[in-house]
């Protein structure tokens, strides 16, 4: 049997040498709610939401789409309707159990960083496709697979030596309406991203070790 070209190109050694590095370089990401002021091109941005629409997606759908958000007004806009939702959150709606476990991470009504941040990229995703005739074309695992391409956004973004930081407003209607998204699609969350301040803070906080999160199975028999 003839070994296809990715099994003659494939060598274990340096797969390993190169998933080692970069299980470095991904544990020296941390999110950031404090960014600078100093440039960044846009081309890097445009770059890593390209990296980002090649994840899979259910019947390759990919019911996803993008925002690149700089302009300083907009982002002024969404920091007021944002704030506003969480001040509604964290005062009136969320449980005390949610606000004890949000501690950690010094999150507070205020957003400073939607502001702060070099861009915005707000994520979309898409129930359903519209033909040219305003015809529903279903998508299939639609959360799962934007979430997929916006994992791999953070990591493009990451290697490209840029922070960001994840932020699910409580709302996210108002990203649709705002910003004048078809009806086919939905608020996922904003990627805030740019360079960390000089002063910037991170958490104290953990990941799981990989024995937590890992598990090798031995033959399993059927039931």
């Amino acid at each position: 049997m003839l070994e296809s070209q990715a099994q003659q190109n494939f060598n274990n050694e340096k797969s390993l040498k190169i998933i080692t590095e970069l299980h470095s370089i991904f544990t020296k990401r941390k999110s950031t709610r404090h960014f600078s002021d100093h440039p960044v091109d846009i081309n890097i941005i445009l770059k890593a939401i390209s990296i980002a629409g090649t994840a899979p997606s259910g019947a390759n759908k990919q019911p996803w789409s993008f925002g690149v958000i700089q302009d300083q007004d907009t982002k002024q806009i969404i920091k007021q309707k944002a704030e506003q939702e969480e001040d509604v959150f964290y005062n009136q709606k969320a449980p005390q159990k949610w606000l004890e476990d949000l501690k950690p991470l010094h999150t507070k009504p205020k957003k400073d960083f939607i502001t702060q941040a070099s861009y915005l990229i707000p994520v979309f995703y898409k129930n359903y496709e519209l033909d040219s005739d305003n015809n529903r074309d279903k998508n299939y695992y639609v959360k799962e697979s934007a979430g997929i391409a916006t994992g791999l956004l953070i990591s493009a973004l990451h290697l490209a030596g840029l922070s960001t930081l994840t932020y699910t407003p409580t709302n996210r209607k108002f990203l649709v309406d705002l910003l004048g998204r078809p009806s086919n699609e939905g608020g996922m969350m904003v990627v805030a991203t740019g360079l960390p301040s000089d002063n910037a803070q991170t958490p104290v906080i953990s990941k799981k070790q990989l024995e937590e999160i890992a598990f090798i199975y031995s033959p399993v028999k059927s039931r």
